[in-house]
């Protein structure tokens, strides 16, 4: 149950319910009786992002590998360097992210609404045409070597059809509840919920079809660098602060700190990243009053991020020491210090004599892996350890989540630095005129350090998987633990399909 003022504040349950580790289990009536969320589904695409992460992370592992040895699997047309970093891209965010979005969104918008979503068997179709018409087929069909040219839309237009038809029956599965009385006051997440539910299929459309098909050219470039944002601003972006929102206060049992703030914050969003593609092409043929529009925009989208930050982390005052406690809430919040980072490096790279320099430089790579590794993969990972137990049955083991926790950090942190060091010392070289070929002479040490933090972050994600598995011995104890089911009223919440 939620409390009355704020919705996105949990009530805990009374002491000793629940590990500590773990937090309060604000939602008792989803443990027993008729539920409107379908577990099997928040399992199914929970599964299925971390596997595909874990394959998305060894094409990268691949990608980065040929910065140091160009020959290596040379030979073999399917694994060349422009196929792997393609299927890596796209696996991170079509067959990670999306499937941690959608498990999220498959158990937070019925608990919100106290009903069920649509459709259980559409939800089970889509899952299958996500899963294995867009990321299956869109992998098989890149590593054929059959792809376009779009940053984050490397998919082939057939690949792009299904994405888009999939895109639309999600936005149908997911905004049915809110057209359904009673039509209450929506939650600060629900916000951020709707608007990637309905931003996504139109930028999507927006991404990879117009480019390519109707505006060649620095007009096709253009809209591609809007669509580049906009997968990160209103479809990544939105999506993990709905995490964040719902995780922090379910984890205190206090309120958002600031309703004032969460509406500066949620409508600077919505105004301001849409117009920063296009500090992509800075010094491009496009005009110079887009190209000083988007530098604005970012400088605008840096100061309410930080509007953001604020409000989330004030959330925790005085309550600082569940960071260290609560697993799921400490990878929330070590996103959110993240999202800090990030924007702030965005709106200052954006800025026109930075650009001179670090464009084209690995600064930049690092920039982009703070913001996909970091942001958005632990906060999607606390959100996804927040409601495993209540849709599996048993705790992710804390021993495995903490380890994954310090092993992903560390790698990340590394990679990060080792990259952004690399670009500060790749722009000084070209601002003074070296050949070419000497900057990647130089890079060679930190190429290697590249692929090391990919291999820790390797093993930091394969304890994520680890975790979810429920253990033998963590089994027994909690049937050894587990107090008999005291007979009751079974909750008024209807959990039928269609």
């Amino acid at each position: 149950m939620t409390h009355p003022q704020n919705p996105d504040m949990a009530l805990p349950k009374e002491r000793g319910q629940v590990a500590p580790l773990f937090g309060t289990d604000p939602h008792p009536h989803e443990q027993s009786g008729p539920s409107p969320i379908w577990n099997d589904l928040v399992r199914a695409h929970v599964w299925a992002g971390v596997i595909l992460l874990l394959g998305s992370v060894v094409f990268g592992l691949i990608t980065a590998y040929k910065f140091s040895n160009p020959d290596f699997l040379g030979q073999t047309p399917y694994l060349t360097w422009g196929r792997t970093r393609y299927v890596h891209l796209q696996g991170v965010l079509y067959g990670w992210l999306m499937n941690a979005f959608f498990a999220f969104l498959y158990y937070v918008i019925p608990r919100m609404r106290e009903q069920p979503l649509l459709s259980r068997r559409l939800g089970w179709a889509l899952f299958w045409l996500w899963n294995v018409g867009v990321v299956g087929l869109g992998w098989t069909l890149m590593l054929l070597g059959f792809s376009q040219a779009l940053e984050w839309n490397e998919f082939p237009v057939v690949v792009d059809v299904i994405a888009l038809l999939t895109l639309l029956g999600l936005g149908a599965q997911f905004l049915a509840p809110y057209f359904r009385p009673p039509r209450n006051a929506l939650y600060i997440s629900s916000w951020y919920l709707i608007l990637a539910i309905l931003f996504t299929p139109l930028s999507y459309a927006m991404g990879a079809f117009l480019p390519y098909y109707l505006f060649p050219g620095a007009q096709g470039a253009a809209i591609s660098g809007l669509w580049i944002h906009d997968a990160v601003g209103v479809v990544v972006t939105p999506l993990a602060l709905a995490i964040a929102y719902y995780v922090i206060p379910a984890a205190t049992g206090r309120p958002v700190y600031s309703h004032f703030l969460s509406m500066v914050g949620f409508w600077s969003l919505v105004f301001f990243y849409p117009m920063n593609g296009t500090h992509h092409y800075v010094f491009s043929p496009l005009p110079m009053s887009a190209q000083k529009a988007a530098i604005i925009a970012s400088a605008f989208m840096g100061m309410s991020v930080v509007v953001v930050v604020t409000n989330l982390l004030l959330s925790l005052r005085g309550q600082a020491r569940l960071v260290l406690q609560d697993l799921p809430l400490r990878w929330v919040w070590t996103g959110v210090i993240i999202y800090l980072i990030v924007s702030l490096q965005g709106s200052f790279q954006a800025a026109m004599p930075v650009q001179e320099q670090l464009h084209f430089s690995d600064w930049v790579v690092g920039h982009s892996h703070l913001a996909m590794a970091g942001f958005a993969t632990f906060t999607a990972v606390g959100g996804m350890a927040h409601l495993w137990k209540r849709v599996a049955g048993y705790l992710p083991n804390p021993v495995l989540l903490d380890w994954a926790y310090w092993v992903s950090l560390s790698g990340l942190l590394l990679m990060v630095i080792d990259l952004t060091a690399l670009g500060l010392v790749q722009a000084g070289m070209w601002m003074n005129g070296a050949p070419w070929i000497d900057t990647v002479v130089a890079s060679r040490i930190g190429w290697w350090t590249r692929s090391l933090s990919g291999t820790i972050l390797a093993a930091g994600f394969v304890l994520v998987l680890l975790s979810l598995r429920r253990s033998r011995r963590a089994a027994e104890q909690e049937g050894e633990t587990r107090p008999a089911a005291a007979p009751g009223p079974v909750p008024a919440i209807g959990g039928a399909d269609d």
